[in-house]
């Protein structure tokens, strides 16, 4: 899937909040890759605002953490 340079601004800026309000003992291996993997999805499916990629990603951290862990 393509996206436009305006909507991967989005997605980067969103990946940089969500991994920056991430406490240092969830830091795990992988879970930026797997954060970047959700927004992706997320954009793919239709979310393509800052604020709801933010939130549904952020939504999902413990779960990821769970997953790395």
């Amino acid at each position: 899937m393509q996206y436009s340079s305006e909507l991967i601004q989005t997605m980067r800026q969103a990946l940089e909040t969500v991994m920056a309000s991430v406490p240092s003992h969830q830091s795990v291996f992988g879970l930026k890759a797997a954060v970047a993997e959700y927004i992706l999805k997320a954009a793919a499916h239709g979310q393509t605002s800052y604020d709801g990629l933010v939130a549904s990603a952020s939504d999902q951290i413990q779960a990821i953490v769970s997953m790395l862990t």
